[in-house]
């Protein structure tokens, strides 16, 4: 499983990592705009990811305008959300609002921090990343 996190945040950075290494690569990006451009050159490089954890809060481009911008990329290279990269925004913001956002976008799952390590592999088995 290929994975790239995208957070601002070097502690959840480093968790997420420890957590995602042992099912295969893991990439970092500390912003929505290094995480467009990461997800652009994977999938032109014939390597697309297969995994997305995506922080809303960041710097510069947030997590939600990434989303939609990875999505955006995926389709002109006929990726469509089932096919695409599963996207699980790992994000302190637990409001209504940034939910009903995220899935409107089409995440594929939405977890609260703090990052409860059983919570995401839960997830990830039910999106049949890993077993």
């Amino acid at each position: 499983m290929k994975t790239l996190i995208v957070e601002d945040d070097f502690t959840s950075r480093v968790l997420l990592q420890e957590i995602l290494c042992h099912y295969g690569p893991c990439h970092i990006a500390v912003n929505g705009k290094e995480a467009v451009e990461a997800v652009k050159v994977a999938i032109e490089a014939g390597e697309p990811y297969d995994l997305i954890c995506l922080d809303i809060m960041m710097p510069g481009m947030d997590g939600h305008e990434a989303l939609q911008k990875i999505r955006e990329i995926e389709e002109r290279h006929g990726f469509f959300s089932k096919r695409g990269a599963k996207i699980v925004m790992v994000t302190a913001l637990h409001n209504i609002k940034n939910i009903s956002l995220a899935y409107k976008n089409l995440c594929d799952a939405y977890i609260i921090k703090p990052l409860d390590k059983n919570k995401l592999l839960d997830e990830l088995k039910k999106l049949r990343l890993i077993a």
